[in-house]
């Protein structure tokens, strides 16, 4: 039996009155969302001058006139499901507005939605490209029968949170002048061979967890990991989410913006603790060998916390956003949060901040090749066989995979090539999504 988790939770609707149940999933990797913030935010600087570690929005900062959003649509009348509680949208036989932009965004996946309207926010003319009918990629929403469903992640919390330390997604939110509205709650159900158990998060209530379903060398050993990693949160929280990078391009969205908060940090930890300090950009598990963590429950939990944060085991994730996790999840007073409109509510925020500074999104837009001239992305070819140009760059919320199939193999370095093919993807799991009729539900 493997290790599974799921959210403790039921979610009910005014038309009909069902609840809705979804196994906790994580389809997409913050890794991967982080890293492309990351990539976007450095790009951003060099070309148009911003400066991180401030307000998205300065003070006396007025809108830019919106532009007229196009939104794709398919004159085929067939019916087709809502998703993110929306009118569903059909394919586009050709893309809105002109054939062209700044920035052509592939996928409409969290990652790509941030993406663009980060750059139509700071006035850049961006079009994504969307080969499903709905926006969102593995995070999009669909309903059936009155019952609403999320496709993919459904563990949340931070998007309440404010400055340069918050959670990414909220930051992405703030700069584009949107909000989502949500329930906080602080446990979930967990099932593992040791037994089925509603955990809370917080500094305390895990020990009892421990105690009951594990071993008295469990509980020594959550301890000594929490004493050793949560003095590291003081340099976990110097480097905002944002900067985190798993490349050398950690220089320049990190180590040097962020070089004095830093040493700050270093100094208030002392010798010790500015030595672990060093290994927040190495994968978290070489810090529970460093520490002789050899409990099989603590093993088999952190990879589990490492799966709902990146979909990776802990050899797999950096140990800056494990042990930010950790400052979150267990300090006093903590929660998660669950979109009141269900995951695909985060969708249609950032569809809607996109649009606002005159982002274009075309839906049943399928690429199939990206054009590349002279050793620069000029634009993509979609199914179709329409060009669209793109006047600055082509950025890809699509797996490397796909996006390696997508790019003229003479163009790319072998190592490159070779790199991504030996790339280990994410093991597969089943969602099964239930739907009960809340009414029924309440008279038993």
């Amino acid at each position: 039996m493997t290790w599974l988790a799921s959210l403790a939770e039921t979610r009910s609707y005014h038309e009909r009155t069902p609840c809705s149940f979804n196994y906790l999933s994580i389809n997409c990797s913050d890794r991967c969302f982080v890293s492309l913030l990351s990539t976007l935010f450095s790009l951003l600087s060099m070309e148009l001058g911003l400066q991180f570690g401030r307000p998205l929005f300065p003070a006396g900062f007025k809108c830019p006139p919106s532009r007229r959003t196009l939104l794709a649509r398919s004159s085929n009348d067939s019916p087709g499901f809502s998703s993110n509680g929306s009118v569903s949208v059909k394919p586009a036989k050709t893309v809105p507005g002109k054939p062209e932009a700044d920035v052509v965004v592939i996928g409409s996946g969290i990652g790509g939605l941030c993406c663009a309207g980060l750059l139509a926010r700071y006035n850049q003319d961006v079009l994504v490209l969307e080969s499903h009918d709905q926006p969102g990629g593995a995070a999009h929403s669909f309903e059936i029968k009155g019952y609403k469903f999320d496709s993919g992640p459904s563990l949340f919390s931070g998007f309440q949170s404010r400055g340069p330390q918050a959670n990414p997604l909220a930051q992405v939110l703030d700069a584009l002048g949107e909000s989502v509205p949500c329930a906080k709650y602080d446990s979930w159900m967990v099932y593992i061979p040791e037994g089925e158990f509603l955990s809370r998060i917080g500094p305390t209530e895990f020990y009892k967890d421990l105690e009951k379903y594990a071993s008295q060398n469990a509980v020594q050993e959550w301890k000594k990991l929490l004493d050793a990693i949560l003095p590291l949160s003081a340099a976990a929280m110097a480097l905002p989410p944002l900067s985190i990078r798993g490349d050398l391009g950690v220089l320049s969205t990190a180590a040097t913006r962020y070089a004095p908060s830093l040493l700050k940090s270093f100094v208030e930890m002392g010798p010790q603790g500015a030595f672990g300090a060093s290994k927040l950009l190495r994968p978290f598990s070489e810090i529970m060998d460093s520490l002789e963590l050899k409990d099989p429950f603590i093993r088999n939990w952190v990879d589990l916390l490492a799966f709902l944060l990146a979909g990776v085991k802990s050899n797999g994730i950096l140990s800056a956003e494990m042990v930010y996790m950790f400052a979150e999840w267990y300090k006093p007073g903590c929660t998660l949060e669950y979109p009141l409109d269900g995951g695909g509510a985060i969708v249609d925020a950032l569809v809607r901040g996109m649009e606002k500074f005159g982002g274009r999104l075309s839906l049943g837009s399928h690429v199939v090749k990206i054009i590349v001239e002279n050793g620069k992305a000029t634009g993509v070819k979609l199914k179709g066989g329409q060009f669209i140009r793109a006047k600055k760059a082509v950025v890809s919320n699509a797996s490397m995979w796909d996006t390696l199939n997508l790019l003229p193999k003479d163009q790319l370095p072998k190592s490159y090539i070779d790199r991504i093919k030996t790339t280990q993807q994410c093991e597969s799991f089943m969602h099964l999504h239930l739907g009960f009729d809340a009414e029924v539900v309440e008279s038993c």
